[in-house]
């Protein structure tokens, strides 16, 4: 084991490499509760989508460990899935079947782009201010959706949003929630978010605010109802060219920001920032996505969390494959999961989104020419309630205002050809 996960060379230790698993997984176990209440708006079966949820997340960190050697943790991406409900379902109206044909689609050329060395290449091109840009983007729209899950703000004729009623019980359940999670988060309490999302949960089936699980654990939920459910033909046939490459667009630079951050940080870097071996966590990455869309969720992703196990030492695969396996054991959790109401785990989602924000403070701000298109990037994304849509007009912005101020040197052919790939999407859609 020590030498197949190279712990030793890493400067870890198979210790270390378990607890830093069980850090990453307590940080983003609020997962396997949020899905199945995100996807459960699609019209999709809540008890199935957990299963998927946990089988594809298993799937991708297994593959992620043992063939990438990352000590990075995969599962259905949060923003991810909401753009999969409230664009692909909400906006364009799509059977949930049709939706998940175009994740596989996405998945597919994913896998694609990652086996050539196209997905590099791009990654290895992408400005550092817009890296920066669309993580902080992915968190505002995810803090938005949580101040929405939350009733902290609803919906304006006049203004589009406005505050809701702070008086009502589960409002403010859900601010107390968010604000001890920050609370325990700073004083390092392991599985801060899982923990404050249980008891505001419990708080509500205790108060009867929301209904009470009828058990703790039992066996898992059926999987048939959105196993091999996916429409890949339909997909392909109403002509959703802009849905499948907003998935793909999506997911690429999502991911593409998340390993590059969190390798990085774990010193698995190079001197010049590039990650050795990144062909090999694409695939995987682009592989879950694959295998989730045929089991039943939304793009399975690498997680900004696995920070959290790389703070605690994580440095192989083997924090992955610890991960994996928790991620089947909470497979008996379906009937707490499937009652976890939206105020319990709004606030979980507010602070991802605030974490995630953070990166703008890597923005050279006092460059115009990087700091605007980075701020484009990262406000169009809730504005528009589209990660896609914001990532492409960041690109847009990038690109155009480089060349009028004289300094089109500065871009890159990837730079370039994005940005004219976006601007032909928005022509025609």
């Amino acid at each position: 084991m020590l030498s197949y996960f190279r712990v030793q060379e890493r400067g870890s230790s198979v210790r270390t490499e378990v607890l830093a698993g069980c850090t990453t997984f307590l940080t983003l176990a609020y997962i396997i509760f949020v899905n199945p209440l995100v996807l459960g708006g699609a019209g999709m079966d809540t008890g199935a989508v957990l299963v998927a949820t946990c089988l594809a997340s298993a799937f991708g960190c297994l593959v992620m460990g043992l063939w990438a050697n990352y000590p990075i943790a995969l599962a259905p991406g949060m923003g991810l899935n909401a753009y999969f409900v409230a664009i692909a379902v909400g906006t364009m109206g799509l059977a949930w079947q049709v939706a998940l044909g175009a994740v596989f689609l996405s998945g597919v050329l994913m896998f694609i782009l990652s086996v050539l060395p196209v997905r590099k290449w791009v990654v290895d091109s992408i400005p550092r201010s817009q890296k920066m840009a669309i993580a902080a983007g992915i968190g505002f729209f995810l803090a938005i959706i949580a101040l929405q899950n939350a009733g902290v703000v609803v919906d304006s004729e006049a203004t589009l949003i406005t505050l809701g009623d702070l008086g009502q019980w589960t409002v403010l359940l859900a601010v107390l929630g968010f604000l001890a999670m920050v609370a325990l988060e700073h004083r390092g309490v392991p599985g801060a978010v899982l923990l404050c999302i249980l008891a505001v949960a419990v708080v509500g089936w205790l108060s009867g605010l929301s209904p009470a699980p009828e058990s703790v654990v039992s066996a898992p939920p059926s999987l048939a109802p959105t196993a091999f459910q996916l429409d890949v033909t339909a997909a392909i046939e109403v002509g959703l060219v802009a849905i499948v490459f907003s998935f793909l667009m999506v997911d690429l630079f999502d991911t593409s920001g998340t390993l590059v951050a969190v390798l990085n940080e774990a010193g698995l870097a190079d001197e010049d920032g590039r990650i050795p071996g990144l062909r090999r966590a694409l695939v995987a990455d682009s592989s879950a996505t694959m295998v989730g869309a045929l089991l039943g969720t939304s793009t399975t992703t690498s997680y900004i969390e696995s920070a959290a196990g790389v703070r605690a030492g994580g440095r192989t695969g083997l924090t992955a494959v610890v991960v994996a396996g928790l991620f089947l054991a909470a497979l008996v959790l379906a009937p707490v999961a499937t009652a976890i109401p939206a105020f319990a785990t709004a606030p979980a989602i507010l602070f991802v989104g605030c974490i995630m924000a953070r990166a703008l403070r890597n923005v050279p701000w006092d460059d115009l020419t990087e700091c605007v298109p980075a701020i484009v990037t990262a406000l169009a994304m809730p504005f528009t309630y589209s990660i896609a849509t914001g990532i492409g007009m960041g690109f847009i912005a990038y690109a155009l205002i480089k060349l009028f101020s004289g300094r089109a040197s500065e871009l890159n052919a990837a730079v370039v050809i994005v940005a004219v790939l976006f601007g032909i999407r928005f022509a025609i859609t």
